[in-house]
Order: structure tokens, then sequence, then C-alpha cells
């Protein structure tokens, strides 16, 4: 199965797309509607993207003293993403979007990730815009969001620092009101303007020459009274911080903003995106120096205050769940692009031969290595993996559009079965689809450990995607720790009844039968696992072992999903006719056979609360 045939069995035949078109917001659209944005991003992943995937690899981007040089490749593949109207497609069409659904939108994305993961700097600004959408004022959507959308400008999210990294409480860039000018800082057109010192670290496609303008959401904080920061999360403001000041009417003024590059991070992989350390109001670029300027003031970056005073946090998860679905997706793709590479090469590379009753016979003809038992084991379990990891985003990305247009009660359930499984969506991609391009290498045998074939770089690439939005620990002390506690437990007991319901259907369905009852009692497992981790009531008891849970968690979801998916296939063909059916199907198997019962393990150590690791002397080391 190709990536669009798969994909369009999950879109209409499993999730049933088009039902959503008898919503007011997308009467519009329709198969063909649908089916032509597909078709265009393909076309253009094909031809803008897939080509320069080893280029931009070996090639990095590099700063010349004055700008950031990038291939000539990433900017023409970066226009015509732009063109394609893909940054704005599920907006409404006053902001020159196409109402279409996110599911469609994140579906049709999911070929540049393929193609290319690392060729594109338009990572960040769609998600960018989306949050001033949510919590902008007026003319902040109107000046920055709109021409992120028109793919004029980017964007990007500043939140680590060198010395804070996960840890956003310890962020020390501040932010203090611009009370220089003759135009009050409170009120400025453009937001309470304010003047920001600091740091940022890990900033992807924080400098570049792609766009004529960047737009930073940075977080910092407000001082108190006393001139000092608050600790905690308290204090923490979100400010929009363009890289080129602007006017209300969102033209460039010729200032440049005192945001300045202090260096490029070079990374194992995604080398083609840049990834920069940024300097806010270290002097570089003196805004009260430079002729012409709008304001004078103290020294320091300017930037615009995002929502209210305190409340960044808030405003920035907004991006930055998006993003787990973003980063959820690339992991996927990578894992993908991968698996197809290693399946080409398993039925094209002869090695061995068969094993009959006498032995091997030298004098017959080698086999493809697809034939042998191990190479199928290890392609089974990247198709399960990343096709498993691509119904989920795709089925997270029907619960965004549910929340969005869905009538009260379905809003209300998307809501908190999308909570509980943003930790999922994001982790599990990023911790099995790497596997998957591991097992892509062992296909290829020692040709996959050289820059030959392609997979080593789709391996390096997907490498981050454990770190990127959060880490593995985090996602898993978020799910543990507040996801499955939330609203007294309403979004595990909503997801549970999601799974037994699919148990029950999957139940009367002979080839899935057994299946269905794994899974009910691996899930029973994990409502006790909750319980024990928690029956102490002490944080450091439940949290000790919050990864393993996670894993476990994250197989369980997975285990459902392919389940559900392989009675979807087998109401669409009973008799297994259809090779995509036995390929389903036989993930399904795989799936349950090979990995659900990994999660006994994983739970034990949960369920004992076992404190190894927690209470291993550090001197012990």
């Amino acid at each position: 199965m190709t990536l669009r045939t798969t994909l369009d069995f999950l879109l209409h035949d499993w999730l049933d797309t088009l039902s959503l078109t008898s919503r007011e917001r997308f009467t519009d659209h329709n198969r063909e509607t649908f089916d032509a944005v597909l078709d265009t991003c393909e076309r253009i992943a094909r031809e803008k993207y897939a080509p320069f995937n080893r280029l931009i690899d070996v090639q990095e981007p590099h700063f010349d003293g004055d700008k950031v040089v990038l291939p000539q490749a990433t900017q023409d593949a970066h226009d015509a993403f732009v063109a394609s109207g893909m940054l704005s497609a599920a907006q409404d069409y006053a902001l020159g979007g196409m109402q279409l659904p996110y599911t469609v939108e994140l579906a049709a994305n999911a070929f540049f990730s393929c193609a290319s993961v690392g060729i594109s700097a338009a990572l960040l600004t769609g998600g960018n815009a989306n949050l001033l959408m949510a919590h902008g004022t007026e003319l902040q959507k109107e000046v920055f969001a709109k021409n992120e959308f028109a793919g004029r400008w980017a964007g990007t999210m500043c939140l680590s620092e060198p010395q804070a990294g996960s840890s956003l409480s310890d962020i020390t860039t501040r932010a203090v009101p611009d009370t220089g000018s003759s135009t009050p800082w409170e009120q400025d057109p453009l937001g309470a303007r304010y003047r920001l010192k600091g740091n940022k670290m890990w900033i992807s496609a924080g400098d570049h020459e792609l766009t004529e303008n960047i737009v930073h959401l940075v977080l910092a904080k407000i001082p108190d009274a006393d001139g000092k920061l608050v600790p905690g999360t308290k204090g923490i403001s979100l400010f929009i911080v363009p890289k080129k000041l602007v006017d209300t009417q969102g033209q460039l003024t010729g200032v440049r903003n005192d945001v300045a590059l202090a260096g490029l991070n070079h990374k194992l992989g995604w080398r083609g995106t840049t990834n920069c350390l940024l300097n806010f109001g270290e002097g570089k670029f003196s805004v009260d120096a430079q002729a012409g300027g709008p304001w004078g003031g103290g020294a320091g970056a300017i930037g615009y205050l995002v929502g209210q005073p305190g409340k960044g946090l808030q405003c920035m998860f907004h991006m930055m769940n998006e993003a787990r679905i973003g980063v959820g997706m690339a992991a996927t793709m990578l894992g993908m692009a991968g698996y197809y590479a290693a399946l080409d090469y398993a039925q094209n590379r002869p090695q061995g031969r068969p094993i009959t009753g006498n032995g091997k016979d030298p004098a017959q003809p080698q086999t493809r290595i697809i034939e042998h038992a191990d190479v199928k084991r290890m392609l089974l379990a990247q198709k399960a993996y990343c096709e498993g990891a691509l119904a989920l985003e795709l089925y997270c990305a029907r619960l965004v559009d549910e929340q969005h247009t869905g009538n009260p009660a379905e809003v209300a359930d998307a809501r908190l079965l999308l909570e509980v499984l943003l930790p999922i969506a994001k982790s599990w991609p990023s911790e099995w689809c790497l596997e998957a391009n591991s097992l892509a290498i062992q296909v290829h045998g020692g040709y996959g450990y050289t820059r030959d074939f392609p997979v080593e770089q789709y391996w390096r690439d997907n490498r981050l995607n454990m770190i990127h939005e959060g880490t593995h620990g985090i996602q898993a002390m978020d799910l543990l720790g507040r996801k499955v506690l939330m609203d007294e437990g309403k979004g595990l007991k909503l997801l549970s009844h999601r799974i037994m319901a699919t148990v029950h259907r999957a139940s009367g369905i002979p080839a899935l039968a057994l299946h269905a009852k794994a899974l009910g009692r691996t899930l029973q497992d994990v409502g006790e696992a909750t319980q024990q981790a928690w029956s102490t009531g002490v944080p450091t008891d439940a949290l000790a072992n919050a990864v393993p849970y996670m894993q476990a968690f994250g197989h369980t979801v997975l285990a459902w999903i392919w389940l559900d998916v392989a009675a979807c296939a087998l109401d669409n063909d009973p008799a297994q006719s259809e090779v995509s059916t036995q390929g389903h199907v036989g993930c399904a198997r795989y799936f349950f056979h090979y990995e659900l019962p990994k999660t006994k393990a994983w739970l034990a150590v949960v369920q004992s609360r076992d404190m190894t690791c927690a209470t291993f002397p550090s001197e012990a080391f």
C-alpha cells in the first residue's frame, strides 16, 4: 500500500471524514475537493521536497556574517508550499483559508514530512498564527497572523533558554514596560509595548531569509514592583517580538528590532532547518539609535503583550498542543519513509536460500530477503508502528474538528479525549517510529549504516522527536500526574468507554475475537495500575515509573486503534479478498501477538510502585 491509499482508507473508510461536510463550516467540500488537496500536496512533496532531502542534510544552514544561508531548494520548496495555500488551509475564507477540516489538512501535510521533514521552515508558522487567532487582539490578528497565513512572514515559538530547557519556571528573560515613548506603552495599537532582554535556545527556524519577516512568540517574566522576577510560572507572559518592526498596516518600518542570532546549533538530524540561539535586547541592533525609529525609551527588544500579563503559559499551550500533534505526525512520517525504503530494498535484494527438508540447496537461486521470516518480522513491525501511529494522529485531528464544529456534547467529549491522548500522540510515534527507523537500517544490513541509502538519515532526523515539544519523561508525568486524573478521571473513563465499544464490536468478528478479549484484559490492567500508582497519594511514589506507565498506556491505545481499523477493514471485506484488508488484519494480529504482551512488564513496576530508579544513590553511578 502507498501512503496515499493508506490515507484514503483511514480518512474515508475508518474516520468517515466526509460526514463532516454536513456541518455548516464544511458544506462547500466533498470527496473531490479533499482529493484535490491531497493530490496537490503529494505532487509538491514529490517534486520540490523529496529530491532534495539528502541535499539539505549535507548543505547545512550557515551564517555568512550578515544572514543565514540556505540552499535554493529550501526556498523553492517553501514558496511552493505557500502557493498551495496549506499554511491557512483550515482557516476561514475571510482569512484566505479553505475552511478545510483539520483532519484533511494534517493528512495532506503528511506528504511533506514523509518527503523531507527537514526542508520546511514553515513548521511552526501555522501554529504561531493560530495562537494569535485565539488569544491576540483584532489588530494583532490582522497585522501578524494574516501575514503569517499568507506566507509573507514566518513564525516561531521561543520558550527554552540555555539554563532552562523543559523547566519553564526557571526562565530569566524579562520584559519591562516601554515607558520612554511619546505613545503610552499600554496604549500602543499593536498591544501593550514592552522591552525584552534575555536569551532563547533551540529556536527552530529562528533566523533565515525565506520570508521578509519573522514573528517570534516569546515567553518572558514581568518583574514585580520591586523589580524582581516572580518564582515559578505565575509571572510568565507572552509577547510578539518581530525580527523587523512593523506599523499598524503590516508594513515594514525599515527598523530592525533588537533580536540577534547568537549562533546556529548543529544537530544530529533535521539539518536542513535552522536551529538558533537568539539574543533579545543585547544591543546588537539598537532600536533607539536607528534613524527613523518610531520609539525611544530604554534598551531592549520591542515586544507586544499577547493576552493578559502572567497568563503567557496558558496561551502558549495552545501552540504547544498543536505542535505536539505535529511532532507525532513528523515522527510517524519519518518512520513511514524508512519503512517504504526498507520494503523496496527487501523486495529487490537477493540473499540466502530457502530451507527445505534437506537444508539449503546452494544450487538453487537466491531468494529475495523479503521471503525470510525475520525480515518479514521487521517489516511487519515497521508497518504496524507507522500505520498505527498515522491512524492515531488522524484520530486526534478528528477530535480537533469535533471540538470546533461538533454539538455541545461532542465538543465536551472531544476536549477530554484529546487531553488524555495528546501525550500519547506526541510520545508514542517518537519512540516506536524511531524503532521502525532502526529496523529499516537492520533490513538494509551494512548498507543501511552508510549514506548511500536514506535510512540512516531518517533515523537521525527522527531521534529528535523524543525531545521535541516536551521530552518523553515530561509527557509521561503529564499523562499519569495530570491527564488521567483531571475532571475526576472523566477523560480516562471516556477513553475506556470508547475502547470497550470497539472490544464489544470486535468480539463478534471471529478473526478478532481473541484480540478483543486481550484488549479488554489489558485495559483493566491499566485501570488497576493507575489506582495502585496513586494509592498512597504521594506524587513521588506514583511518578517514579511514569514512563513505563505511558509505554503501557500507549500500547493499549495503539492496540485499540488497530482493533478498530481491522474491524473496519473486515466490515468492507469480510472474506479478506483484498491485500489491503490482509495488511490491516495482519498488522492487528502482529500487534496483539508481539507488542501488547509487553504491557504486563511495564505495568508490573507501576502497580508495585517500584522505587529502584528513584532511590538509586547518585554516588553509586
